[in-house]
C-alpha cells in the first residue's frame, strides 16, 4: 500500500501576521512558521497505518525553502520519503491552485490513500483535500473520525466520519483522499536519533516542470481568490462583573438582555 500526506508548513499564529497586499500573499519570510497543527493529525494517521496494515508513506508539501522543516520532521518520525515542491510560479496560489499543484505530485509518487488535515490554520478553507480527491477521481471522505478498515485486497475502506448530530459509518473505494479530524490520535513526537538522522537527508525538490504543472494554473495566474484589503477587529471592550446575590445578577442579566434585542 502506498500512502501520501499532504503537510503544510504555516505562519505561527502567536506571531504578527504580515501581507504583502500587492501579491495579495502572506509574507511567509518574515514570519515565524510552524508546522500546521492539523496536519500532524493527518501524519500520525498514516503512520498507525502503515504499522496495521504495512506499507510506504510519502509525504509532500508545498511552500518556500523553509518548509523543508515541516518534511524533516516527517523524516524524523519514520516516513518513508518526502518531496519539496518549491518553484516561484507557486507563490500567492490561492486553495485551487494549490491543490492543483498536489495533485499532480500526487499523481507522479502514486497513491491508494492520501491523508490530510482538515484544515490550514492561515487560510483555513477546508477544501483543499476535496479538490484533491475531484481532481484525481478518488473516493472523497471528509471530517473522519476513526479509520474502521481497510480491506485485504487494497481495494475498499471503512471510515466514521463526525457529522452533525452524530457519526457516519461510510464505505468507500480506493484509492480515497482521508481529511482526518482533529483528535483522531494522538500525534507522535520524533525521537533525538530520528530528528539527527533526518537532519543529514538531502530533501528533494520538484519543480513546476518535474510534476508535468501548467504554471497558468497556478500562482497569482492560476488563483482565483485574492486579498485586496486588511483590517484588524477592534479591541473588545472589557466585561462588566454583576455584583450581588443570585436573583440580583439574575434580574441585572436579564435587564441587560432585553436593553441589548438579545431577548424579548
Amino acid at each position: 500500500m502506498k500512502i501520501a500526506v499532504c503537510i503544510k508548513q504555516v505562519p505561527d499564529t502567536e506571531a504578527e501576521v504580515k501581507w504583502d497586499l500587492q501579491k495579495g500573499s502572506l509574507k511567509r519570510d518574515d514570519m515565524d512558521s510552524v508546522s500546521n497543527p492539523f496536519d500532524e493529525f493527518a501524519l500520525e494517521e498514516a503512520l498507525l497505518t502503515k504499522e496495521k496494515y504495512d506499507g510506504e508513506i510519502i509525504v509532500i508539501t508545498m511552500g518556500p525553502d523553509k518548509a523543508q522543516d515541516v518534511l524533516r520532521n516527517a523524516l524524523a518520525l519514520g516516513v518513508d520519503a518526502v518531496y519539496h515542491l518549491n518553484d516561484p510560479a507557486f507563490a500567492g496560489s490561492d486553495a485551487l491552485a494549490t491543490s492543483y499543484t498536489l495533485a499532480k505530485a500526487v499523481e507522479k509518487v502514486g497513491a491508494d490513500i492520501v491523508f490530510c488535515g482538515k484544515q490550514s490554520t492561515d487560510g483555513a478553507t477546508g477544501i483543499v483535500s476535496s479538490q484533491i480527491a475531484a481532481r484525481l477521481g478518488f473516493s472523497q471522505l471528509n471530517f473522519v473520525s476513526k479509520i474502521e478498515e481497510i480491506d485485504e485486497a487494497g481495494k475498499k475502506i471503512k471510515v466514521h466520519r463526525s457529522i452533525e448530530g452524530g457519526v457516519e459509518v461510510v464505505d468507500a473505494k480506493l484509492p480515497a483522499v482521508v481529511s482526518v479530524a482533529k483528535g483522531i490520535n494522538e500525534p507522535r513526537l520524533p525521537n533525538l536519533m530520528g530528528i539527527r538522522k533526518a537532519a543529514k537527508v538531502q530533501i528533494p525538490v520538484w519543480n513546476a516542470g518535474e510534476i508535468n504543472v501548467d504554471t497558468a494554473k497556478v500562482g497569482t495566474a492560476g488563483s482565483h481568490g485574492k486579498v485586496i484589503e486588511l483590517t484588524t477587529p477592534p479591541p473588545r471592550a472589557a466585561g462588566e462583573m454583576l455584583k450581588g446575590d443570585i436573583e440580583e445578577i439574575a434580574t441585572s442579566l436579564v435587564s441587560k438582555l432585553i436593553d441589548l434585542k438579545v431577548i424579548k
